[in-house]
């Protein structure tokens, strides 16, 4: 009869330490992941899949609706690669005090859904080895400033043209922006 009652006790000893780590597991969620902190992806454990590629929002207050501007071949009816057939595809990014740079490198990134691309919306972005490195905003001028070192803005003037509106739109919807300009200067020449 003692051996029985050391067994129970034994079992229920077990069992409530195998519930308390359940319950613990439960509560502290998955090791490896991902984990948006501050607007910031942050590695917890060892994920087996790459970091997200969209902006980490704790709730709509952090995030604010821009456009970023896409070639699309389906409204290009008259004209080859006309500047009217650049239109605007809605995106959310974080909120930040760089809304112009944030909006432009998203829009380097040439990240189309497959909705839009049904639509008829492409991209020659991304172009290997192009960043923006600045941008300077004087009396409604923007001028931004590129880093090309693999020459990828150069080469034809129908392509140049959508590169070059693709960026202009982009930038122009901000409060402020009248003109954009491109240092240096040989950047998007046919």
């Amino acid at each position: 009869m003692k051996k029985i009652l050391e067994y129970k006790s034994l079992f229920l000893i077990v069992l409530v330490i195998l519930s308390f780590t359940s319950i613990i597991f439960l509560i502290r969620g998955d090791e490896d992941t991902w984990i948006c902190e501050n607007g910031q992806w942050i590695k917890h454990g060892n994920p087996d899949i790459p970091m997200p590629s969209n902006g980490c929002v704790k709730d709509n207050k952090d995030t604010r609706r821009i456009s970023l501007y896409f070639y699309n071949s389906k409204q290009d009816k008259d004209i080859l690669c006309s500047p009217d057939a650049v239109l605007p595809v809605e995106r959310e990014i974080l909120l930040s005090q760089t809304p112009i740079q944030d909006a432009v490198n998203l829009l380097l990134e040439g990240k189309i859904t497959q909705e839009e691309k049904e639509a008829g919306f492409s991209s020659e972005f991304p172009l290997e080895g192009i960043k923006l490195i600045g941008a300077n905003l004087k009396d409604g001028m923007l001028t931004l400033e590129f880093n090309d070192p693999l020459f990828k803005t150069i080469g034809g003037s129908c392509r140049v043209g959508l590169l070059w509106n693709q960026i202009a739109k982009t930038a122009k919807q901000f409060e402020g922006v009248n003109e954009v300009g491109f240092f240096p200067e040989d950047l998007f020449q046919p």
